[in-house]
Order: C-alpha cells, then structure tokens, then sequence
C-alpha cells in the first residue's frame, strides 16, 4: 500500500523549523519507504506579539492555537511542538500521544558565571515569569528585564549590553548550535524547569489511525512516562502562565523522581515537593505532587494568580 505523504505544522522560528526536520527525520528512519514529509511553517498569534508577556496577551496557548486549528482543519497531518508550550487541557479531537526523547531540561544563565556572582542590581532578561520568580528568590536585588523574540534576537541584546545577563533552555540551544553561548547550567535542585522543558511533542488527530502508526516508533517510553507526571502535576495545580510553576520528572529504576515547585511572581514564598512513586503510575505520581504544593501554597496563591 502506498505510503502518505505526510504535511508537518511548525511555527517559523529557527529553532521550531529545527525540530520539525528532527522529526522529519526519525519519521523517514523509522519507516522505510515514507514519502520525505513536507514542513508548513505557520505563524501563529505569539509570533506577532513580542512586546508583551505571554500572561497579559492570552497565555501559551498562543504558540500552539493556530497550528492545532491547522490540524483540525485537515490542511497538516501532524504538528510538532515544545510541549513547555503546550495548555494542559488539548484541544478536542487532537492528541499528543508521541515524545522524542528528552533534550537537557536544564535552563542556562548566559553573560554571568553563577546567579550569586552576578552584579548587584544587573539587569537580567527573560519573558518567563518561572524564570524571574526563582531568579527573584535567590537574587532579589537584581532588575528583570522583559525578553521575546527569538534566540537570536535576545542574543543580539546581550551582546550590545541592552542586558547583562539572561536565561534561556539549554534544549533549544543545542538543538540550534548554540550551546557555547552557555555561561552556567542552572542544576533543577536549585532552578526547577518549566514542566516537559526540553520535550518535544508530536500531536495528530485523534482519528487518524495511520498517523499513529507511522509515529509509534518514535515515542520514546522514559520520556513519555516523565511528561505524563510534570503535567498531571500541572493539571492539579491548574497552573497558567500567571503561576510560577516548575517541575521535573525523572525515572529511576522502576520509580519515577516528579519534584515541583511554585512561587509568588516576586520570588517570595517559595514552596517545593518531591515524592517518588511507581514508574506505571505517572499520573497519580503528578497528581499527589500537585495536591500537596496546593496545600502548601494555600488558597491565597491560587486565588490571586489564576
């Protein structure tokens, strides 16, 4: 039978234009005789607004909405994303039910050796209110400064002194070959990241039958497993792009490791978890971290933040 061509939807930045041909790639690799996938790029509303941080224009959603209506409308066949950038409530009649395995899902401080060495009140630029709230935390003398754009953009305001230092993932770094602009891995223990930070996500129809069978030897098991924790945990929390939210699965032995963290966008009262429980049970793992950094945060957090 006649292989499908299959259309990838991606947004146009460099980085996700990287990733859609990674998994392009794997596609063609794991199924011999497929036709090579065509790449669509579509702009989506977050690519227009770059001002702006993503809680006061309509959340994260904004990076995934118009290519999920793409999907939905039948003009792609899958769509790849970064799933730190996906809602936890998918829209309906679409999946992500496939995972590449994970990239490092550290964040990196660029322009600075460490987070203590940096200059009294330095002006430290990202568009992540997790990233500033934990940076906050540490630091809470230093000067945030609102970043968008792509990497090369925020590259470029670090190089002419507009900042003297940012953070950014790791992950899309290396997959951009830019791992050499790290100055300093931020370890989890101290910097939790953005939930399946690092991941990227392949989403199709949920009908689509034949789509799911050309993608299936991609998934990769242990990181399938880890995204099914981080953002069950999320969903307890009903975490939004207003809520300082981190939180990092990792599978030991027949366990699987799920620590979260949540804080006050001004670094104060912060509140983190950890519990280990069996590695088929990544949901209930999530959702029992999730309960408690609830219990530990208190009415207040939510109602204030959500």
């Amino acid at each position: 039978m006649k292989q499908k061509h299959i259309r990838i939807g991606t947004r146009g930045s460099r980085l996700a234009i990287v990733q859609a041909n990674q998994v392009r790639k794997q596609l063609v690799q794991a199924n011999p005789g497929l036709p090579i996938p065509e790449v669509i790029t579509i702009k989506t509303t977050a690519d227009h607004i770059t001002n702006m941080l993503l809680a006061e224009i309509g959340g994260k959603g904004l990076f995934t909405k118009e290519i999920e209506q793409a999907l939905l409308d039948e003009e792609i066949d899958i769509a790849v994303h970064s799933m730190k950038d996906v809602e936890t409530q998918v829209s309906g009649g679409l999946v992500v039910d496939c995972f590449l395995e994970r990239e490092d899902p550290r964040d990196a401080l660029l322009g600075a050796e460490s987070v203590e060495k940096l200059p009294r009140g330095a002006r430290i630029g990202t568009s992540s209110i997790r990233r500033s709230a934990q940076l906050l935390s540490i630091r809470p003398d230093v000067e945030i400064s609102l970043l968008r754009g792509n990497v090369d953009t925020r590259l470029k305001k670090l190089d002419t002194g507009e900042i003297d230092a940012m953070i950014l993932a790791i992950a899309g770094l290396k997959r951009i070959g830019q791992e050499d602009k790290i100055g300093t891995s931020l370890e989890p223990s101290e910097f939790v990241p953005a939930v399946s930070q690092g991941v990227i996500g392949i989403q199709r129809r949920l009908s689509d039958y034949s789509i799911a069978t050309v993608l299936a030897p991609l998934n990769h098991t242990p990181t399938s497993i880890c995204v099914a924790a981080e953002r069950s945990m999320l969903g307890a929390l009903d975490g939004s792009c207003r809520t300082p939210i981190g939180g990092l699965a990792t599978i030991e032995s027949d366990k699987i490791n799920l620590s979260g963290m949540l804080v006050w966008p001004d670094g104060s009262g912060l509140k983190s978890f950890s519990y280990i429980g069996g590695i088929l049970e990544p949901v209930l793992v999530g959702q029992i971290v999730g309960d408690e950094l609830r219990r530990l945060a208190g009415p207040k957090f939510f109602k204030e933040l959500l």
